[in-house]
């Protein structure tokens, strides 16, 4: 039915004080003012109440599962401490009656006992259930000895810590045993879930940032459908694997990149820096691949006509990739994009 909106605040380039649009057939016709609304007499109105009106928004960097389980699981983000961070845990776990326990968005740096909590806390808040709560950053995470007994050769991987804070290729470790424990039905609420609270923000298109370390093939492909399905926000989807150009293709990605880890974050201290960290003189954080590795990736991608993309946050991170670019465009000129989040040195 067509339908006119007024009593708006919307906002439209090169139509001043719009307050009223018309749409017909799932298209906006028109926008102007009040003065303009006589022309759609007869048609359906719906009085905004000075509601501001923008073009819906793309998100353009998500992890739809990660994110979900945050809405539907456990967010330790209200935590003011480590002790209500232990007594939120403890009620989560029972409520999920020995099912494993995922989530985070904890942030130890601000209270009061700098630090978060260790296996052996979580193993009794969780009456020794299996738990993976990752920090606020997503690159470290806290888990308990259940799931930290169930990761093959865990305590020989980089970033390793018996008390239970997993980072570098040990947290990539245990996120995966983490999410391997999941259903078929929890990882579609979840994503159904972050979907939703996406379109109740004005979000109309996301972009999956898959991979290996950070979700896996068939969470995407899952997503992917269940975006084709149900009525969300678009789904464009990603695959951050090095040298997996053709495995980005068969999965239905739109490039090769995204969350390609060239190193990790400032909070886990696993960003690469070209000096120590003033809070962690002993580390400057990581790199994951050799110059050349890159360099080939981004041709391989120009050839077959995906996407490449890297995350970069450290200095040392950054200059790594412009030394492969420098590699690429000695040999030709890509169509190259640079996926890069932030960065900022550490005085």
């Amino acid at each position: 039915m067509p339908t006119l909106f007024r009593n708006g605040r919307i906002y439209c380039p090169g139509v001043q004080d719009a307050s009223a649009l018309f749409v017909e057939d799932g298209t906006i016709t028109w926008i102007g003012t009040e003065d303009g609304i006589g022309q759609h007499a007869g048609a359906a109105v719906v009085d905004l109440n000075a509601a501001f009106v923008t073009p819906a928004f793309v998100d353009a960097h998500v992890h739809t599962t990660a994110t979900g389980l945050g809405v539907v699981g456990l967010s330790l983000v209200s935590a003011r401490s480590l002790a209500e961070a232990l007594d939120l845990i403890e009620r989560a776990a029972r409520a999920n009656r020995g099912r494993p326990l995922l989530g985070g968005e904890w942030d130890e740096t601000d209270w009061p006992e700098h630090r978060p909590p260790t296996s052996a806390e979580l193993d009794r808040a969780a009456y020794g259930g299996s738990v993976y709560l990752a920090r606020v950053d997503v690159h470290s995470a806290v888990v308990s000895s259940s799931l930290a007994a169930t990761t093959p050769g865990l305590a020989g991987l980089p970033g390793y810590r018996a008390d239970g804070w997993m980072s570098r290729t040990a947290h990539d470790a245990v996120r995966t045993s983490a999410q391997a424990a999941l259903t078929t039905s929890q990882i579609r609420e979840a994503q159904l879930a972050a979907l939703h609270a996406a379109a109740a923000l004005g979000i109309a298109c996301v972009h999956e940032m898959g991979g290996p370390a950070i979700s896996s093939e068939s969470d995407l492909t899952a997503l992917l459908r269940l975006a084709e399905d149900e009525a969300v926000p678009e789904v464009i989807g990603y695959w951050g694997e090095l040298g997996a150009v053709e495995k980005a293709r068969e999965l239905g990605a739109v490039g090769a990149a995204g969350d390609l880890f060239c190193d990790g974050s400032l909070g886990s201290h696993t960003a690469a820096l070209s000096e120590p960290y003033a809070d962690m003189p002993d580390t400057t954080g990581m790199l994951r691949f050799d110059t050349a590795e890159i360099a080939e990736h981004v041709l391989a991608c120009n050839t077959a006509g995906l996407q490449a993309g890297f995350h970069a946050i450290g200095d040392a991170a950054i200059d790594q990739l412009l030394d492969a670019f420098d590699i690429v465009t000695a040999s030709s000129t890509p169509n190259m994009c640079v996926h890069l989040h932030a960065w900022r040195r550490l005085a």
